[in-house]
């Protein structure tokens, strides 16, 4: 039994961190792989859930700019959008918002009061409270749809209690081996457990390698599967950005002279998926396209968006992207070398169970690097990690932190230089 009442929402996040293993902070130890946890907190709380009308959102890279298209496209509408995206960045409230507005910390604080008991009994982990918390949430505040991100894989996710009206699942690529399986078709698999029996599914790439996985699993399921590029055609007309986007429906103008302000080589691919999906719904709720050209254009600042190809400065130009694995970075990586720059400057982490070799490869070799632990117990030392880059030709200093490696990048780079930070989502945190 609790003795005394947490009374501030920094209390609530001690409790919630020291209490409760985060997968994000301390690795694969904190990952469930059962959903019991899931159901039982949301049992206590009244099954929230089951009254909440959701699309679910699984893949390797992608999922939080796709969730975040559906929900702006929603939102668009007038509609109240519950938006469950992981890992947070600078703010814990970012995992869970209506209409881009972050949960109130009375919230978080009454929650965590309410269950305190039920939590010390179940000893959940940090996601799964997350999770449950978020139902509630959007549940008492009666959204009318909710976009729920997944947070590792699928079939085992916390997440997945939901009976979703749309599932979507963006790609596939290697992460998270250690736990999901060391191949595209095992890696896949996990994904596809968010199918669900007669709801329609959205593969938002073809990949010929594990096409089959999602067949098999919607034939099995009864439910009808489509894949977004099948049916939705971008023409970008815009040599800066998405900021003049013809979109095609079948062979159909459908949304003429779309402006939106997402950034990033890999937003195109995302927005055929995204929007491809509010496509579907819209043969099943009102979508009218005006409404869609009208809010596309402040998508970011009106669904509070952040961490992919952000601009933190100019001259020199400097970027950070949360990309992490080897299909993201890949992307990233490439989008770099067309970029215009006199030197380049990476400032870079990763986490301790990342497969490094893979990822380390993808990395030129003619760039300065500035190697830093992210701040939290998963993060990998940063001489771990020089020498590791060092096998690869990638040449550089150690910092002690992030900031600092920043720092120096900024006071050697000219006003012609690139930096870029990333290769972990809590490195890039540190600088937002």
């Amino acid at each position: 039994m609790k003795k005394d009442k947490i009374k501030t929402y920094r209390e609530a996040l001690d409790f919630i961190y020291a209490k409760l293993p985060m997968f994000q902070r301390i690795g694969p130890v904190a990952y469930k792989k059962d959903l019991s946890n899931t159901l039982q907190l949301c049992l206590v709380t009244g099954n929230p859930h089951e009254k909440l009308k959701t699309i679910h959102i699984a893949g390797t890279n992608g999922k939080g700019t796709t969730t975040h298209i559906i929900a702006g496209g929603l939102q668009a509408q007038g509609y109240k959008v519950g938006v469950y995206t992981s890992p947070h960045y600078r703010d814990f409230r970012e995992r869970i918002k209506i209409n881009g507005e972050y949960i109130s910390k009375k919230f978080v604080v009454d929650f965590i009061n309410t269950y305190y008991n039920e939590i010390e009994v179940i000893q959940p982990s940090f996601f799964e409270v997350t999770v449950a918390m978020a139902f509630l949430y959007f549940a008492e505040s009666k959204v009318d749809y909710a976009v729920i991100e997944t947070g590792l894989g699928g079939r085992l996710d916390s997440t997945n209690i939901i009976t979703p009206i749309l599932s979507v699942i963006t790609n596939i690529s290697y992460d998270h081996q250690n736990l999901l399986g060391d191949t595209l078709q095992e890696i896949a698999g996990e994904k596809a457990g968010i199918i669900k029996k007669g709801v329609p599914v959205i593969i938002g790439e073809k990949q010929p390698e594990i096409m089959d996985v999602f067949v098999r699993k919607s034939e099995k399921e009864n439910a009808p599967l489509t894949y977004a590029e099948d049916h939705i055609r971008i023409n970008n007309k815009s040599e800066d950005g998405y900021k003049n986007l013809d979109v095609y429906y079948q062979q159909d103008i459908w949304l003429k002279n779309l402006q939106t302000d997402l950034s990033g080589p890999f937003q195109e691919k995302n927005l055929v998926t995204g929007l491809y999906a509010i496509k579907v719904l819209a043969g099943m709720i009102d979508i009218h396209t005006d409404k869609l050209t009208e809010f596309f254009p402040h998508l970011k600042q009106s669904t509070v968006y952040l961490g992919r190809w952000q601009v933190l400065g100019n001259k020199p130009t400097i970027i950070a992207d949360s990309a992490h694995n080897e299909g993201g970075l890949r992307i990233v990586l490439n989008e770099i070398k067309k970029q215009p720059f006199r030197k380049l400057h990476m400032v870079i982490g990763f986490v301790n169970d990342k497969s490094l070799n893979q990822v380390l490869s993808l990395f030129p070799d003619t760039a300065t690097y500035y190697f830093a632990k992210a701040n939290i117990p998963r993060g990998l030392d940063a001489q771990i990690l020089a020498d590791q880059a060092g096998l690869h030709g990638l040449k550089g200093r150690t910092y002690k932190s992030v900031k600092t490696a920043l720092a120096a990048a900024r006071k050697k780079a000219t006003e012609e230089d690139f930096i870029f930070i990333g290769g972990s989502i809590f490195v890039v945190a540190e600088v937002l």
